[in-house]
Formats: structure tokens, sequence, C-alpha cells
């Protein structure tokens, strides 16, 4: 007898609805001119130049030699879970129990973690717009509607307390930001933050606050929403300030208050979904808060700040705008003289330099953006400079269209 095979299922309809990144058409294309001889100026990806400092590396070989590659518990080594805690006091000036320390496999874990924690089907989750899509897609993942708050220059691309106010309805859970924040590398003010935690608080919600370019903040102390009142969650990486990219390791501050009840569940979600972040990354990480590693850091993030000095009034000279100067992380978000994303196709074509065009990051006024990153080298700063002046020089008179 013969018998149809029945039709295979398509993918959840979840999947259908996660955006990919438009970059990776930019990236795609800068691979196959680079193969074809052309030099290309990468400033499309939001990674460190810079790699693991050498006595992170070196932890890493001693913990390899000694067989320490075993799963370790799911909430970290606890020996790190401390030294985080330390470092929070040392560089930030605020006492974190390491019971509140969660080790994960990465921010991008710790944020999934969170949002499992949170968010049921139907929930609705705040997120700025422009931000880092990863926010929207992941609440999503869980059955959960993000919601864009529509940011701008008038708020330092951050939220603001009546943004959030005007926006929180009954199926509202909570907000999720980042700060410093990628794309614009903008900080919101301490201030501020606190008056959204309150409000948050007075509602039963939750803030969940992505900081991982935190050790990356030019011209003033890092400040964490750790001590926050209220149900306030804490993401953070050894990507980005410690160049700790494929390492995979980052970190989860719960709550204050009913932390020990929060840990226990986050706990239960993170045997489950991850069993523990990666063994060797967690003994080299132990590396990472040793005083000879943080002066090899900070002479980084101080490099990190001269080229957002150098390539700020660069990228003005040429034509495009900053509308807001960035505090922190390592991007310049920027309006260009035409649609973003011909903008960054045409720039890769005509001057090998690569940059992400504004639409990956919301819809709200993105269309006529684009993101530089400056992880590189000065040299390719410099060089990346006089490319997109020449380029902008010669867009220049067919420019305009609306805003």
């Amino acid at each position: 007898m013969n018998r149809t095979a029945p039709p295979g299922r398509s993918a959840s309809r979840r999947c259908a609805e996660i955006q990919p990144f438009v970059v990776m058409d930019v990236l795609a294309r800068a691979h196959a001119l680079e193969a074809a001889g052309r030099r290309v100026i990468h400033m499309e990806i939001g990674e460190p130049d810079f790699a693991a400092p050498a006595p992170v590396a070196r932890a890493a070989v001693r913990a390899l030699r000694a067989g320490q590659t075993a799963y370790t518990a799911t909430l970290g080594l606890p020996a790190l879970r401390e030294a985080i805690a330390g470092h929070y006091e040392t560089s930030i000036g605020m006492r974190v129990s390491p019971a509140r320390i969660a080790v994960t496999a990465g921010a991008s874990a710790g944020l999934l973690l969170v949002l499992a924690l949170y968010v049921d089907p139907g929930d609705e989750i705040l997120v700025p717009d422009p931000g880092y899509p990863g926010y929207r897609h992941l609440v999503r993942v869980f059955e959960g509607r993000a919601r864009a708050l529509k940011v701008s220059p008038a708020t330092n691309f951050q939220p603001t307390v009546e943004m959030v106010r005007a926006a929180w309805g009954p199926r509202t859970r909570g907000l999720l930001l980042g700060s410093p924040s990628n794309p614009t590398g903008t900080i919101i003010a301490q201030a501020e933050i606190g008056d959204i935690a309150r409000f948050i608080a007075a509602r039963g919600g939750v803030l969940i606050v992505d900081e991982t370019y935190q050790g990356l903040v030019y011209g003033g102390r890092p400040e964490s929403a750790a001590g926050l009142p209220g149900e306030v969650a804490v993401v953070n990486s050894f990507s980005k300030y410690f160049c700790m990219t494929g390492w995979r390791l980052g970190w989860v501050v719960l709550p204050q208050s009913r932390g020990d009840a929060r840990m226990r569940e986050f706990e239960k979600l993170a045997q489950h979904l991850f069993i523990c972040a990666p063994t060797v990354a967690q003994h080299a990480a132990l590396a990472c808060f040793a005083p000879g590693t943080l002066r090899i850091l900070e002479r980084r993030r101080r490099e990190f700040q001269r080229r957002r000095d150098f390539l700020v009034p660069a990228l003005e000279r040429a034509g495009l705008e900053i509308p807001a100067r960035p505090s922190g992380a390592f991007y310049l978000y920027a309006r260009c003289p035409t649609d973003g994303r011909r903008f960054a196709l045409e720039l890769l074509e005509k001057a090998g330099v690569a940059a992400t065009p504004g639409i990956d990051f919301g819809a709200h006024g993105t269309r006529r953006f684009v993101r530089f990153a400056y992880a590189r080298a000065m040299a390719d700063l410099q060089e990346a400079a006089r490319r997109l002046a020449r380029y902008c020089g010669q867009i220049r008179p067919r420019s305009g269209g609306p805003a």
C-alpha cells in the first residue's frame, strides 16, 4: 500500500516572528569584498578588539592542566560569586551579597533566565526603541509582548518615569533597559532610574537592567541598579569590559527582597536550561579581579575613551550628526544624510567601511541612523574617518528627504 507522507511541520510561530539582523547582510558582503582582495574596516560588530588579558588566559591554562573541567554548581563557583561581590564594593562602592549573584553563560543566558523567571504568556514588557533588539525577541520567546518606549535625543535615548507611567497598562509586567545603552552608548541618570524603580515597585512589577557595558564608562564612576528598591534584576557580562566575548560568561544580581526564594527559582531554571556556566571560563575569570588585571583593563577603557573623543568630531566633520554624546560602551549612533540601510551598504561598497543600519535597533526614528563601533585600533579609525569623509562629500549634493 502506498502511503503519502505527512507534510513536515513548520517551525514555531515565535521563530517566524523573530527578525534577523540587517547587519548580517552587511557582514556577509564585507566578507565577500575581503575575499576579493578589498580591505574593509569593520565598525559593525560590537566586540572589543582586545583579547582577554594575559593573566586571565594563564588562569585558564592552569585550570585545564589541573583538570578543572567538570560541572560547577549551577549558580557558579563560590569564589567567583564572592569576587564579583567584592568588585561591586571596590569599583562602585556598593555592597552586594554573593548570595544574590548567579554566574551565567554570558549576559544573553542571564537575560533568558531572568525573563523565564518573570514573564508569563501575554505579559507586557516595556523596552526602549531604539534599543538592543535581543530584548524584544527574548521577551517573545517566553510568549510575552515587548512594547516599545519611544526614546529620543531629548531624553538621551533613555526612558523616563513619565514614559513608563504613560505606557503602563493592565498587562504590563515590567521594564527592560540597557545602561550604558546599545546602540547609543548613553547612560540613564541614577535619579531617573531610581524614580522608575519606585514607580514599578509600587505596582508589583519588575525592573530588569542590562549593565553589560557597565565597566566602560567615561567621565564618571560606574553605577548600578543593584541597590534600587523593589523587584530589580541586574544582568552583567565578562564580554565587554573584561574582553572575554567568546568565553561566554556573565552574571545576574537578583533582588534584595525575597532574595532566597528568587534565587531558588532562578537556580531551578538554570539547572534545566544551562546546568552551569563554562567551568574553565569561571576559573579564568577569577583572575579578572586581580590588581594587575584591573590595571590592564583600565588602560583599555581609557583607550576606548580616546577613540570616542577622536571619532565624534571626525564623524561630525564628515556631515553626520551625533545627537546624544555617548558616555559609555563603544558605539556612536549617528544620523546620516540618507536612508541608513542604503547608507551602510553604499559606505561598504564605495569606501570599505562596515557599519550597522539603525533599523536593526527598532522602528522609532531609526531609518536615518547608523551605528559605528569604535572597537578598532586608532589607525583603523583614522583611516575609516578619511574614507567616510570622502564618501559623505560625494553623496552630500543628493542627500535630503524626510528625517
